[in-house]
């Protein structure tokens, strides 16, 4: 799939120093913004971003043979006087721009999916559950900011049926201008949590940024959102006048006193066996627990989207990420490894499926980060759950200040043991558990949470 340079131009404005290129009408087959991986074919963008500056590659890449690259204005003493390029106020605008191009020449239906939890795993799940389509591109890992995004676009080949990306949010207006740059067919908001609230300051703002994905939504598009959140529906009705999918999912002991509504999909969890029931069929999926099983609604929502049909009993078995769904089996203990990220509301739904795990219950937990005043709040919340629950010991990971706070709020409680680091979690953590014993890992990316597993028994 080529860029011609008049295509360029259309966005960019015109090339500076074209020498041959409009006699023979330059094309680039991709674009590049790493000049380790780039191709001669390709068009290499200079992206100033947290750690490196891309304009400090650009020798490497005339090297690499780039024929031509964008840069930012001010930076044309990195280049030969005659080397072709653009010169833009922003390069990673420029980038979207590029990115949004080859978004429409693949002609393809993109879903995009954003939400405070289980954006990453119902990705994931919807890119195998509509593997029936044909080939289908999803985003890699959290490839989910402005720069990841862009990247999975331009990964994606003519072949793709379907287009999966993640979209994130850190603040206000991130993710309307994701959608501008992608122009999304179905949106997919998983659920309202209070990730970010420490930036966001309320739940009702993290609304109001989540919906921002239906800015650039396509007109004759959907969006599938949780049943029963009556801001989120609110809030959506006021940016968004097209279809509206909820999705619900029950106990299976509900499912003869519920009632069926038109605008509801319905699913019931069965925790006996791990399936969900959802309009006359069976799902078995690899990932357990309640959780999971609501983030397989939106899932089979876009399925039904694009008109799969699927038999009595279906099974799936998902690919679980590092730090996500990862169920770890060793000669003593089972760990379950949550240890990408933490929310209020994963925490808890983590710990609600290690209590219906075999033997004795352990966690082990990193301070959730960027609540902001909330905080102690939500910790609080979290720790008063472990204490009516039968966890064992839970080995909490804090700065000084809130082990302070906090052993004070649980002194007759003997369940917690508080670290500032995580050098000797994994030691004590050994010297508690017995054979058949069960650990759950949750915390912020902050601690690094992921580093322990290797060292527990």
């Amino acid at each position: 799939m080529d860029f011609s340079v008049s295509e360029v131009n259309d966005l960019l404005g015109d090339i500076r120093n074209p020498g041959n290129t409009k006699k023979d009408f330059l094309n680039f087959k991709n674009i590049s913004i790493d000049s380790r991986t780039l191709l001669k074919t390709d068009l290499f963008i200079a992206i100033k971003g947290r750690n490196l500056d891309g304009h400090s590659f650009l020798p490497q890449a005339i090297k690499k043979g780039a024929k031509s690259v964008v840069i930012k204005e001010g930076m044309q003493k990195l280049l030969p006087s005659d080397f072709p390029c653009w010169i833009v106020n922003d390069t990673l605008e420029a980038f979207q721009k590029l990115t949004l191009l080859k978004r429409k020449k693949l002609k393809i239906p993109l879903v995009a999916i954003t939400g405070s939890v289980g954006k990453t795993t119902t990705k994931e799940m919807m890119g195998e559950v509509l593997k029936k389509l044909g080939k289908i591109k999803i985003s890699y890992a959290n490839y989910n900011n402005e720069i990841g995004v862009g990247l999975t676009i331009l990964d994606a080949e003519m072949e793709d049926k379907v287009l999966v990306i993640e979209m994130g949010m850190r603040g206000l207006g991130q993710i309307e201008n994701l959608s501008k740059y992608t122009e999304p067919d179905i949106a997919i908001i998983t659920n309202i949590g209070s990730a970010h609230i420490g930036l966001l300051g309320s739940k009702e703002k993290i609304t109001y940024a989540k919906c921002e994905i239906t800015k650039h939504l396509n007109p004759n598009g959907v969006v599938i959102i949780p049943a029963n959140d009556i801001f989120l529906e609110k809030t959506l009705k006021g940016s968004w006048k097209g279809r509206i999918i909820k999705v619900e999912l029950l106990d299976i002991e509900d499912q003869d006193k519920s009632l069926k509504q038109d605008d509801k999909l319905q699913g019931f969890y069965n925790r006996t066996n791990n399936t969900i029931s959802i309009e006359e069929k069976i799902f078995e999926i690899s990932f357990d627990g309640f959780h999971n099983s609501s983030n397989f609604m939106f899932a089979y929502a876009v399925a039904k989207e694009f008109s799969l049909d699927f038999k009595y009993l279906n099974k799936f078995d998902f690919v679980s990420l590092e730090g996500r769904n990862r169920v770890l089996k060793s000669l003593k203990t089972t760990i379950y490894d949550e240890s990408y990220n933490a929310s209020p509301e994963s925490v808890k739904a983590c710990i609600k499926n290690l209590l219906e795990r075999p033997k004795n219950h352990f966690l082990i937990f990193g301070s959730m980060q960027e609540l902001g005043n909330k905080s102690k709040k939500y910790h609080k919340e979290i720790f008063d759950l472990i204490n009516n629950s039968d966890i064992k010991k839970c080995l909490f990971i804090c700065d000084k200040t809130n082990e302070i706070y906090f052993s004070n709020y649980l002194k007759d409680s003997r369940k917690f043991l508080f670290f500032n680091d995580i050098k000797d979690v994994a030691k004590t953590i050994n010297k508690f558990t017995k054979r058949g014993d069960s650990i759950l890992i949750k915390g912020s990316r902050y601690w690094h949470l992921e580093e322990i597993i290797k060292l527990i028994d």
